[in-house]
């Protein structure tokens, strides 16, 4: 085996073990920039007072007791 061949050998097998080790670094950058979005959009949306919630904690009135 040549010098040549050694070197294409030693090319593939940084790539086999260098790809897939960039892509799961991208992969997880993605997801935790997501995670970041999805924080910043539920604090920054505002808070749920629909009809349904009591709007109150429960127990603070007297008809609460009933």
């Amino acid at each position: 085996m040549n010098a040549s061949n050694a070197n294409l050998f030693a090319l593939l097998d940084m790539a086999i073990v260098g790809v897939p080790t960039v892509l799961f670094i991208v992969w997880q950058l993605v997801s935790i920039n997501r995670e970041i979005a999805k924080d910043k959009a539920k604090q920054a949306a505002p808070p749920d007072d629909s009809p349904e919630s009591a709007g109150h904690p429960v127990g603070e009135h007297r008809l609460d007791d009933r």
